[in-house]
């Protein structure tokens, strides 16, 4: 083992016994994750590395299966057209590691609820998820996103026209005591972010075709 690795398993030790600050998250991250994330990624790594590590504070906070489908499924939406793909698992479970956060266990979470999820209509996923929430739901984001994707893959949810759709995610929100307000505009934002991100895509696709044509001209 080398004197480096041992520094940051005694580094990573202590402070899962302390509480780990922003600051250490980063510092963890990018000993785990060495490579330049693209500019287009940067800001949503940069998002989750602090929005994981407020929530690892919250002593009310839990790891329950809407937060682990909100969390898995929104870097997978997010991190699309990410290359090399193949960095793709270690960035997710260096995202997780740095935040005290264990990646398999939410994958595995988040991959047998979807499995339990699948091909149920709109009122089937509202009885689950009030029969699976034991304890009282911990309001964040990325529950919020969790439970949305959740009813928006229901069978029956695209059969909707938009202010049905609308109608039946406050509904759903509402009857599980979540903040309806906080959902519409949690949403919102994640449907801007994912608009936004294949816009600038598709830019930078336009500009590397522009810059090939004038370097094949010249």
């Amino acid at each position: 083992m080398s004197q480096h690795t041992l520094w940051l398993l005694r580094f990573t030790y202590k402070k899962l016994k302390e509480k780990l600050t922003v600051s250490d998250s980063k510092m963890l991250f990018h000993e785990q994750f060495p490579y330049v994330i693209p500019g287009l990624y940067k800001k949503v790594v940069d998002e989750m590395l602090v929005e994981l590590n407020l929530l690892n504070h919250q002593n009310e906070f839990s790891q329950d299966f809407l937060f682990c489908i909100g969390l898995t499924e929104t870097f997978k939406e997010l991190m699309k057209g990410y290359k090399p793909e193949k960095h793709l698992n270690l960035l997710f479970e260096s995202i997780c590691g740095s935040t005290n956060f264990e990646a398999q266990e939410i994958e595995e979470i988040s991959q047998k609820t979807q499995k339990e999820f699948k091909d149920k209509s709109i009122k089937d996923i509202l009885n689950l998820v009030q029969d699976k929430g034991k304890t009282k739901l911990y309001p964040s984001r990325i529950l919020n996103l969790g439970l949305y994707i959740l009813i928006s893959n229901s069978i029956d949810f695209n059969d909707k026209n938009e202010s049905e759709m609308n109608n039946t995610i406050t509904d759903i929100f509402g009857k599980l005591n979540l903040s309806i307000n906080k959902a519409e505009k949690d949403i919102g934002i994640y449907k801007s972010s994912i608009s936004k991100m294949e816009q600038a895509k598709e830019l930078i696709e336009e500009l590397k075709i522009k810059n090939k044509n004038k370097i094949n001209n010249n």
